[in-house]
């Protein structure tokens, strides 16, 4: 089972910190989101199992963010390796996309564009983000509406 760690490294290692392309755990939260939230939308399951909660920062996976917290506001190392055989072929291809399209912002542009949009908006602090309120919302931006 893909879990929202696997996710994670699979984006620390497309990042490259020695061209100054390092991922803070602020931007991983926000990549993580980002494909379940279109991982819902496109095969109507989840990604991975774990909760997202919508803490004052954006959408947070809990355990995530206690994995990488002692990294503070700094880059995390990428890993030396990742298991891409757990993933499938549409999986790479959407977490490439979500890469190219979400990887390009900063931390705080990526906290500022998903406190615009419904599914953390609409969940009280501290509180899980629903899947169905996730997958709703990332079906009208696969329509472009």
């Amino acid at each position: 089972m893909i879990t929202s760690k696997h996710v994670a490294e699979y984006f620390l290692a497309l990042s490259d910190p020695e061209i100054g392309d390092s991922i803070c755990n602020l931007k991983l939260q926000k990549l993580v989101y980002y494909a379940q939230g279109f991982h819902l939308a496109m095969f109507d399951k989840p990604l991975f199992d774990e909760p997202i909660m919508a803490w004052e920062h954006g959408p947070v996976v809990e355990s995530l963010y206690h994995d990488y917290k002692s990294c503070g506001a700094n880059g995390i190392e990428p890993p030396d390796t990742v298991d891409l055989h757990m993933f499938k072929k549409v999986q790479v291809e959407l977490l490439d996309e979500i890469f190219d399209v979400y990887g390009q912002f900063s931390a705080w542009k990526l906290r500022n564009m998903t406190h615009s949009e419904g599914p953390w908006v609409k969940t009280t602090r501290n509180t899980e983000i629903s899947q169905e309120s996730m997958k709703k919302f990332f079906k009208t931006q696969l329509q472009g509406n």
